[in-house]
């Protein structure tokens, strides 16, 4: 087992998840709910889901395409979304 790639994906998706929809979706249903044990256990198994397959997703793409050009995908991507957040960011100023 690679323990620093574990860490590295524990800390990187637990600071991912603070704060975001999905946390507070599960804060919403926790506080409405007469069984909170419910939500915490489904909301477990969602983000375990969707992990999964965004890790079965990343695998089959490394396998069809080059590391170099993966890298380049998600710098352009992320670069995208930077300056998207930017510009409505700045319209909502107006």
């Amino acid at each position: 087992m690679d323990w620093q790639l574990l860490g590295l994906s524990f800390i990187t998706v637990f600071l991912a998840e603070i704060g975001d929809k999905s946390q507070l979706a599960a804060i919403a249903l926790g506080g409405s709910s007469q069984n909170p044990r419910a939500v915490f256990i489904g909301s477990t198994v969602a983000l375990i889901l969707a992990s999964f397959l965004g890790v079965l997703a990343g695998g089959s793409f490394a396998l069809i395409l080059p590391e170099k050009l993966l890298k380049a995908i998600a710098a352009i991507g992320f670069a995208i979304l930077a300056l998207r957040l930017l510009w409505v960011h700045e319209e909502s100023r107006e």
